[in-house]
């Protein structure tokens, strides 16, 4: 028997014994669902978040990994007549943050410019951010940048998050300890993007994996994720809150972005999110940052801001985006028409 076939057969053993072992969530297409999240932990695939878009022709470009985010920007801008634009950004583990940030930030300035949005034919009324996953990040805080900016005349109608992160601050949140080896981005996976985001320094993956990487200086930032007090009591399932355990100095010294309401929005203060647009949120049960999402709309509504919240009870991290072959599946194209009716009705 020659070399690929043993592999072959290993692969196929693995994929079998993994599906055997680990998958037990209830999912719609269970078997599509397992053989994705199968392959996707024994390959260690990750899925790009990134669309591109050149600025002098707008043609769009996209990373290889499931190619979803130009089939779905294609479809946004023929189902909604609209233009649909992207910053290309730095990538880690090559760039750290604030590369990433600062390309974002100096995109959004001269692009939110009447002059510029004239040239593209985009109605200074009628202009949205969004973005799912590392991308939601990113939109959540640049909204609130370009609410706070008096350099950005033309300010968002709304912002569409598609389960964001939104803070480092708590890594044993509920949807954490309950998703831990959840589908697509499990615990360790998610602790390991956030930590490259920064740096490439183990020290600060170490730290978040223990939950003890915040100084009893930046106590006071608790508040704003206290999931006692933020998360509705169904998600709360009997988990017990426990005060933070405080660290030491070190890290927030060499990382302090991690403590940064510019990148983390749920940090970000009341009278700054009383300021935010209408808010589309879309959280995924068995996602690991489900409750950053939860607690952001809880807070939100408690600061008066108009919040339409989609919750998927079957839905998991990265669900929205797969819409190729052979990798699609009804849930994903479900969300993507009920995100496209909404934006058409409120943008």
């Amino acid at each position: 028997m020659g070399p690929k076939a043993v592999c072959l057969m290993i692969s196929c053993a693995l994929v079998a014994w993994h599906m055997h072992t680990t998958f037990s969530a209830n999912y719609e297409e269970p078997w599509k669902i397992m053989i994705i999240h199968s392959l996707v932990r024994i390959c260690q695939i990750t899925v790009s978040q990134y669309i591109l878009v050149e600025d002098e022709s707008m043609s769009i470009k996209s990373f290889p990994a499931f190619l979803p985010y130009e089939t779905f920007a294609r479809w946004a801008a023929n189902r909604l007549d609209a233009v649909v634009v992207a910053p290309d950004y730095q990538q880690f583990l090559k760039y750290h943050h604030p590369t990433q940030w600062n390309s974002v930030s100096d995109f959004v300035k001269s692009f939110l410019q009447p002059e510029t949005l004239a040239k593209y034919g985009v109605d200074p009324n009628r202009v949205c951010i969004t973005g799912d996953s590392s991308g939601a990040t990113l939109a959540a805080a640049m909204t609130q940048q370009v609410i706070g900016d008096s350099e950005i005349p033309i300010k968002p109608k709304f912002q569409a998050l598609i389960y964001p992160a939104l803070q480092m601050l708590d890594t044993d949140l509920p949807s954490y300890r309950e998703n831990e080896y959840g589908m697509l981005l499990p615990k360790y996976l998610a602790i390991k993007i956030m930590s490259e985001f920064y740096t490439t320094d183990e020290s600060l993956q170490q730290a978040l994996k223990t939950n003890q990487h915040i100084p009893a200086e930046y106590s006071h930032l608790f508040k704003f994720v206290n999931w006692s007090a933020l998360l509705p009591e169904r998600f709360k399932k009997g988990y017990v809150y426990t005060n933070p355990i405080y660290g030491s100095s070190e890290i927030v010294k060499k990382f302090p972005g991690i403590v940064d309401p510019t990148i983390n929005p749920l940090l970000a203060s009341d009278s700054m999110l009383s300021l935010l647009p209408l808010t589309y949120m879309l959280t995924c049960q068995h996602d690991v940052l489900r409750d950053d999402g939860l607690m952001y709309v809880t807070r939100l509504r408690n600061n008066g801001v108009q919040v339409f919240h989609e919750h998927i009870e079957k839905g998991f991290h990265g669900s929205f985006f797969l819409i190729n072959w052979p990798f699609h599946l009804n849930l994903s194209l479900r969300l993507i028409d009920n995100f496209f009716s909404w934006v058409d009705e409120n943008l």
